[in-house]
């Protein structure tokens, strides 16, 4: 694609998240799932009912972007528990006492949505436990052969970035989550080609990368850099040397962190030039490990996804 294509390209606020055989798509009126069940495809759309519409506080800069985050696990929690409903499980595997004292004394509906936020309670206590409190500790082992909190900072963000790396190369050699990230390369490249005005095929749809540049790789990935930024300008201030002083300055800053570094790829997502290509190429290379090229069944459901989600009034999805 020239420059000049490139320039002119436009840039949607669409996004998706890659699912078990299937793909959410969340555009600025309604989300849609589809999964390719044995059965064949399998559609669910819904409304969305955004929470900065009744206050409109969280859509401020910044503070859109912790809300948003939030948001989007509980939407991809959700979306994932959907898609793995249409699949058996192992009928070698028997229930456990647990299992069956829920299913006698809960309500099924009322099980699902306890079910659903222990998922989105163990994610969030993953990513801080594994990107926060571990790094904390593991830089602290050295604190006392060290007499600057630069270097402190220093060797808690390589490690931060280290743990990011080793968790992701692990994560991409498992098979089933191999396939998964082939939905998530369906997924960019169909976004990709309906942002180049083509027409959703799979034929357009397969010519196209697979690296986007507002993906939640790329998100997460930039999250940490800015954490580190973010950390050593706090660490000048507070007692570093404290391991519990560290870790509540880590908390506090999580808000912050995470709307800073929604706004810079919101403004990634609608510039192209050098800056904006040198700034976003960390993240984009990342994406090495999450997104794999899709076989054309799996470019079908992602524009399926996306066709469910486009507005009625043309260019109400602008980025």
């Amino acid at each position: 694609m020239s420059k000049e294509q490139n320039a002119c390209r436009f840039r949607t606020s669409i996004g998706g998240q890659a699912l078990i055989e299937g793909i959410l798509m969340r555009g600025p009126e309604k989300q849609a799932i589809v999964v390719r069940s044995p059965e064949g495809l399998v559609h669910r759309v819904e409304e969305l009912k955004l929470i900065r519409d009744k206050y409109p506080v969280l859509g401020l800069p910044v503070i859109r972007g912790a809300v948003t985050f939030v948001s989007s696990m509980v939407n991809g929690v959700k979306a994932l528990m959907f898609s793995a409903d249409y699949f058996p499980d192992d009928e070698s595997v028997k229930p456990g006492k647990l299992d069956l004292w829920l299913e006698k004394h809960v309500p099924a509906e009322k099980l699902q949505r306890v079910i659903l936020w222990v998922a989105v309670l163990l994610s969030l206590g993953m990513t801080v436990g594994l990107f926060i409190l571990l790094p904390t500790f593991l830089a602290g082992l050295a604190d006392p052969y060290l007499s600057s909190a630069a270097v402190h900072n220093l060797i808690e963000g390589v490690v931060k970035v280290a743990i990011f790396m080793g968790y992701m190369i692990l994560i991409s050699r498992q098979k089933d989550v191999a396939r998964v990230f082939q939905y998530h390369g369906a997924e960019h490249k169909t976004i990709f080609c309906y942002e180049a005005g083509l027409e959703l095929t799979v034929e357009n749809a397969r010519l196209q990368p697979m690296h986007h540049p507002r993906c939640g790789t790329s998100f997460l990935f930039v999250v940490i850099i800015v954490s580190i930024l973010f950390s050593s300008v706090a660490f000048s201030y507070v007692a570093w040397r404290s391991v519990w002083v560290r870790l509540l300055v880590h908390l506090a800053l999580l808000i912050p962190v995470v709307g800073v570094t929604y706004e810079f790829n919101r403004w990634v997502g609608r510039h192209d030039n050098l800056l904006t290509r040198v700034l976003s190429a960390p993240g984009m290379w990342m994406q090495n490990f999450t997104t794999n090229e899709p076989d054309d069944d799996m470019l079908e459901v992602a524009i399926e996804s996306l066709k469910l989600v486009l507005p009625e009034q043309q260019g109400k999805d602008a980025w």
